[in-house]
């Protein structure tokens, strides 16, 4: 195992869910948990967008499907990195909110927009969490965190 980056990490999975994983690199690990294209663009919207129903994500812009969307909820539910709750206003839907599992995902987020931002010339560098990014990436973060604690705190 190359420079000691793979090696035995319980951080993600019991050992019921680790029988079903292609190794223990944590990398490896990680990009199962929450790797997939759809997975990632979930938390974006849930994370950055403030996207917390059902009908918010299936509405974004990448159009994913319906059956897509449950699997990706589900499963992101049961690693638990997001949360479902019962919203109080319409007993229909449910609102989905990250978990501090998903919070800290919140960096790794952001890392993936800087990377878009520096390499991709149809980036719009001008929208506000752009310049942000690049001039208080910290208080983005802590300002991220304190919207989230305070949505919890009001539910």
């Amino acid at each position: 195992m190359s420079f000691g980056l793979c090696f035995a990490s319980h951080f993600l999975y019991d050992e019921a869910m680790r029988v079903k994983s292609r190794s223990d690199c944590p990398i490896s690990l990680a990009l199962e948990a929450f790797g997939d294209r759809w997975s990632l663009l979930i938390l974006r919207d849930l994370l950055l967008r403030d996207r917390k129903h059902y009908q918010e994500f299936l509405n974004a812009e990448e159009n994913i499907s319906t059956n897509i969307l449950a699997d990706r909820l589900t499963h992101l539910e049961e690693i638990g990195i997001i949360s479902k709750s019962d919203d109080p206003e319409n007993k229909k839907q449910y609102i989905y909110a990250p978990t501090k599992k998903g919070l800290d995902l919140l960096p790794i987020l952001l890392e993936l927009y800087r990377w878009s931002l520096k390499y991709d010339p149809l980036i719009d560098k001008t929208k506000p969490i752009a310049r942000r990014l690049e001039k208080d990436t910290d208080g983005l973060i802590k300002e991220f965190r304190a919207h989230f604690k305070a949505t919890r705190s009001a539910g």
